[in-house]
């Protein structure tokens, strides 16, 4: 009688051979955690290093052919700019860790001016990310803000801020907004050219901070208060020496 012939065994080696699948979600979970490793490295980095100038920066600089920007320190920035800053965009700013959760709630209750979006999630976005709404850009801006709290200090956010704010076309940071409104440096800014040139933000393309509209005009005066403000109660005390 014939011998059935035994079943082949498998190969360990076979058996044992990951998928492509799994593959593919082993290196890309790598790829991942590396990309994430070196942004943390840059954002480090930033800490003490200036920053890149961003995308929207490039695309505005290859739009016009050229744009108007000059890097300030913060010790070369009057303290009344960057208290004008923080009381039109961000009152709470030594406050939060990145995200003002009572100012998101009015934004989506539709009863503020300005969106949710506090002073550090606006350096992320003209830093790191890119202009425009969408929930990629919005996730990743989620996910780096703490990092650059964690990172930074909150004079060096304000500082960076100031020096990647957008104030009129191609008019980009402090510096050059100065001169190209009120022909002073920044350091010489006075409380209400400081209030006006933080009222045009964040949309300077359609408001002036030299020939100020009636709305300007009644925004300067309720920022140059609540920088007043901030300075008494104690919310300017993170980011001034």
């Amino acid at each position: 009688m014939a011998k059935q012939a035994k079943p082949k065994r498998k190969s360990r080696a076979k058996a044992s051979r990951p998928s492509v699948r799994k593959l593919a979600l082993r290196w890309g979970v790598r790829g991942v955690l590396g990309l994430a490793a070196v942004m943390v490295v840059v954002i480090a980095l930033h800490s003490i290093v200036r920053p890149w100038a961003g995308s929207y920066m490039a695309s505005e600089r290859h739009r016009l052919g050229k744009i108007d920007r000059t890097w300030v320190p913060m010790r070369e920035i009057a303290p009344v700019m960057a208290r004008s800053a923080v009381a039109a965009e961000d009152s709470n700013f030594c406050l939060h860790w990145g995200f003002d959760m009572n100012a998101i709630r009015h934004a989506i209750d539709g009863g503020a001016r300005r969106g949710g979006s506090t002073i550090s999630q606006q350096v992320v976005k003209n830093v790191y990310l890119w202009h425009g709404r969408n929930y990629v850009r919005k996730a990743l801006e989620t996910m780096i803000t703490p990092v650059v709290e964690l990172l930074w200090s909150k004079r060096r956010i304000l500082e960076v801020y100031l020096n990647v704010a957008e104030f009129d076309e191609g008019v980009f940071g402090i510096e050059a907004a100065a001169w190209h409104y009120f022909g002073v440096a920044p350091k010489d800014l006075s409380p209400d050219q400081s209030a006006r040139l933080a009222a045009i933000l964040p949309a300077p393309q359609d408001r002036s901070a030299s020939r100020p509209s009636d709305f300007v005009l009644r925004r300067a005066a309720a920022i140059r208060d609540g920088a007043a403000t901030i300075r008494k109660d104690g919310r300017a005390a993170c980011f001034e020496d």
